[in-house]
C-alpha cells in the first residue's frame, strides 16, 4: 500500500547517518538503451539528490554555500528536515516557523549561528541545544515566545550572543535560564512583556558586557531593587540601554528611567519598627476602639432619648 511522503519538518531526526553515493545511485529505475528521454530524467534526479560534500543534499527552497545555509524569507511553516553535516550557520529567518521539533540540532556537532528570528515561535522544545556545543550566536528576536525557562540552554555553553527582544509576550524568565552560560557576553531582553527580571537570572554571567531591557513594562517595586542595585554595579563594565529602561509603575515613580532610581527611592522598603513603635501602635489602637465603643454608646442613647421624646410630644398632641 502506497503512503503518503510526510510534510517537510514534520520528520524527526532517529539517526545522523546519511545515505551514501551508491545507495542513491541504486534506488534510481535503468531505464534501458531504448528510453534516452526516461535516461536523462534519471540523470538529473540523481544530480539533484545527490549528496553534497557534507554527506547530505541541500534542503528545497535554501542555499548552502560554504558551510552556510540559507532557508530565509521562503514562507515555510516547518524546519526543514534534513540540513547538510557540517552547517555552521544556519538562517530560518523571517517564515512562519510556529514550533521546532525535539532534537532537531542533535546531527548538527558544527553550528555556529542560529537564526531564527520573525518567525511564529511560541516555546522551544526541552533539551533543543543539548548537542550544541558550538552554537555562539542564537536569534529568537520578533517571535511570540512567553517564557524562558530553566536550563533552555543547557549545555550550549559556548554561547557569546543570545537575542530574545521584541517578543511582546515573554513575561517570566526563570531564574536559571541562563545557568551555566560563563561565555555569555551580548544579551538582549528588550521590547518585551517583563515587569520583573531575577537577579538570580543575571549574577551567574560574568562575562556580561551588553544588556538591553528597554522597552518593558517595568513595575519598580520593592522586588526590583536587588536587580537595580548590582546594574549599579556593573554599569560601568556592562552597557546598558539605560534611557529607554522605564518604570510602569507603581504611580509614583511612572515614566520615570529605571536607572535614575537610587537607593532613596526604596528607602520604604526598608522600614522597620522598634518595640516602642509596636507599643504605640497596640495603645493607640486601643484608644480607638474603646472612643469607637464610647461613641456607640452615646450615640445608642441618643437615638433612645429622641425617641421617648419623639413618642411624648405625639401622646402631648393627642
Amino acid at each position: 500500500m502506497d503512503t503518503a511522503p510526510a510534510p517537510m519538518g514534520s520528520l524527526q531526526h532517529r539517526s545522523c547517518q546519511q545515505p551514501k553515493m551508491g545507495d542513491t545511485w541504486s534506488q534510481l529505475p535503468w531505464p534501458g538503451p531504448r528510453r534516452p528521454a526516461v535516461l536523462l530524467v534519471s540523470l538529473i534526479l540523481a544530480a539533484g539528490v545527490m549528496p553534497s560534500d557534507a554527506g547530505t543534499s541541500c534542503p528545497v527552497l535554501c542555499t548552502c554555500h560554504n558551510q552556510v545555509v540559507d532557508c530565509s524569507s521562503q514562507r515555510l511553516f516547518s524546519v526543514p528536515p534534513d540540513l547538510p553535516m557540517d552547517a555552521r550557520n544556519l538562517s530560518l529567518a523571517h517564515n512562519r516557523i510556529a514550533a521546532v521539533p525535539p532534537g532537531y540540532l542533535a546531527c548538527y556537532m558544527e553550528l555556529r549561528v542560529l537564526d531564527l528570528r520573525n518567525n511564529s515561535l511560541v516555546e522551544l522544545p526541552a533539551g533543543l541545544f543539548l548537542h550544541a556545543k558550538r552554537l555562539a550566536h542564537l536569534d529568537l528576536s520578533y517571535n511570540n515566545l512567553s517564557h524562558v525557562p530553566a536550563d533552555m540552554f543547557q549545555a550550549a555553553h559556548g554561547l557569546v550572543h543570545i537575542d530574545l527582544s521584541h517578543n511582546p509576550g515573554l513575561r517570566r524568565v526563570h531564574p536559571r535560564a541562563f545557568q551555566g552560560l560563563a561565555q555569555l557576553r551580548d544579551l538582549d531582553l528588550s521590547y518585551g512583556g517583563l515587569a520583573f527580571l531575577s537577579l538570580e537570572a543575571l549574577e551567574g554571567l560574568p562575562g556580561l558586557v551588553t544588556l538591553q531591557i528597554g522597552g518593558n513594562p517595568w513595575v519598580c517595586g520593592c522586588t526590583m531593587e536587588p536587580l537595580l542595585k548590582w546594574l549599579r554595579n556593573r554599569i560601568q563594565r556592562c552597557t546598558a540601554d539605560s534611557q529607554l529602561a522605564e518604570c510602569r509603575g507603581p504611580p509614583e515613580v511612572e515614566g520615570a528611567p529605571l536607572f535614575s532610581l537610587t537607593e532613596e527611592s526604596f528607602k520604604a522598603c526598608h522600614l522597620t519598627l522598634t518595640l516602642d513603635d509596636y507599643l504605640f501602635i497596640a495603645f493607640v489602637g486601643f484608644v480607638v476602639s474603646v472612643a469607637s465603643v464610647a461613641t456607640n454608646f452615646l450615640l445608642g442613647i441618643t437615638a433612645n432619648c429622641c425617641h421617648r421624646w419623639s413618642k411624648a410630644s405625639e401622646e402631648e398632641e393627642i
